[in-house]
């Protein structure tokens, strides 16, 4: 596959360019949607514990707000690059208008290692970075939350760095925060849950019990192993779940929480007692009703499509399917739920997360998970029945559902002329 293809930024203009001809939109919907209105490349120095002085990197994109605010995670990690944060923040305004969000989408990065940092200099990072982005963020304009190896003590010092700024308390400035200083009940399971009752809607409809259902899941971080344990509580049998270091199968199901007390214990899910070992690329094509990727982008390529023999794949993951992989599944019938709905969980309750404290008024765990229950619903009656209105792929229905909205926010607004 070409680098072309498997650029991140190529591949959402192409989602975008697709829904706009499919719906016969005027061109000028694409060219607005195209790239992100605003994209903000800061460097700054942080004072390294050994007493020298280094300079970051980091982004900020803020992709479209027609609709609301922008949204969207803040990500650490050494490959960070621009292009990448771009694509992001594009799918998350495309994410947020599936779920009927008041949200744009926004992403950030900054090009670090975690693992080689002290708490300290984590923390400086954290501030440092967040100062560079200060003018452009707020509860009223962008809302950053956690991504890859940022975690709600990270959101806590830059909610705390921008309070210092505004010389006032802003929990609303980022979501996915510690539960004392503003974060909401039920986010943690949030990703999962969403993604959890999106596959029991495609179950219904396509005829499938959930009740027995065999059940593999790549990916047993956060959102892999809440799902697993969802599905397993709803009665399905989880036979194969997998991390970095490999898979375990037992296609008699697993207990989810005890491999997750192994992996916790060991590092890893592989050697949990009475599984035989299988790879990662293996678990993906077992015989199932429900596939789960969890881990990341680019699994389900047009190389392995083929073999996948779940009839659903809920995708947990960002991205785990490339374009060519989804024509495939397509074609031998096996039902996506795109990423864009399937994990868009944890958008919703981060939006929860955000009145809560706007309006400094805070729900019960129940109330997060029935609220965020109907809009999951909601959003898959959507996108199920543009899907059989359009007779599109369910991906391609995702994304008219989400393009349509946020063109209809632009033309009210006057910005299509």
């Amino acid at each position: 596959m070409s680098t072309e293809q498997m650029n991140p930024f190529k591949i959402v203009q192409g989602q975008i360019k697709r829904a706009v001809d499919m719906l016969e939109l005027e061109p000028a919907v694409y060219e607005v949607l195209k790239e992100p209105m605003r994209f903000l490349e800061v460097t700054f120095p942080v004072r390294m514990d050994d007493g020298s002085v280094r300079v970051f990197k980091g982004f900020r994109s803020q992709h479209n707000d027609a609709v609301g605010p922008t949204k969207g995670g803040i990500r650490f990690h050494p490959d960070v690059h621009a292009d990448e944060v771009r694509a992001l923040s594009m799918w998350m305004t495309f994410k947020c208008a599936v779920l009927g969000l008041p949200y744009g989408g926004g992403k950030g990065g900054v090009v670090c290692n975690p693992k080689e940092l002290s708490k300290g200099e984590l923390e400086r990072i954290s501030r440092g970075f967040f100062q560079a982005i200060s003018q452009i963020v707020g509860p009223e304009k962008d809302i950053p939350a956690p991504d890859v190896y940022t975690n709600p003590q990270i959101m806590a010092w830059m909610v705390d760095e921008f309070s210092k700024i505004k010389e006032s308390f802003q929990p609303g400035v980022i979501t996915g925060k510690p539960i004392i200083i503003g974060g909401s009940l039920g986010r943690n399971e949030a990703t999962a849950r969403g993604c959890v009752i999106t596959i029991r809607e495609a179950a219904k409809k396509l005829g499938i019990e959930i009740k027995g259902a065999r059940v593999a899941v790549q990916g047993y971080g956060n959102a892999g192993s809440i799902a697993a344990r969802l599905m397993h509580e709803m009665g399905a049998a989880v036979i194969a779940v997998s991390d970095s270091k490999g898979g375990i199968l037992n296609p008699a199901g697993l207990d989810p929480l005890k491999v997750l007390a192994f992996k916790d214990e060991t590092g890893s899910v592989v050697g949990y007692p009475g599984t035989k070992p299988i790879t990662n690329e293996e678990l993906l094509e077992l015989e199932c009703e429900v596939l789960i990727p969890a881990a990341l982008e680019n699994q389900i390529t047009a190389a392995n499509a083929g073999r996948v023999r779940a009839r659903i794949v809920g995708e947990a993951a960002n991205g785990p399917t490339t374009p060519e992989a989804d024509e495939i599944l397509a074609k031998n019938g096996v039902f996506v739920i795109p990423d864009i709905l399937a994990n868009a969980g944890g958008v919703t309750v981060s939006y929860f997360e955000w009145c809560q404290n706007l309006y400094g008024f805070y729900w019960s765990e129940e109330e997060v998970n029935s609220r965020l229950e109907f809009m999951m619903v909601k959003a898959f009656e959507n996108v199920y029945n543009m899907y059989k209105s359009k007779r599109v792929k369910p991906r391609d229905a995702a994304y008219l559902v989400a393009v349509d909205r946020v063109a209809q926010a632009m033309r009210v607004r006057g910005w299509l002329g």
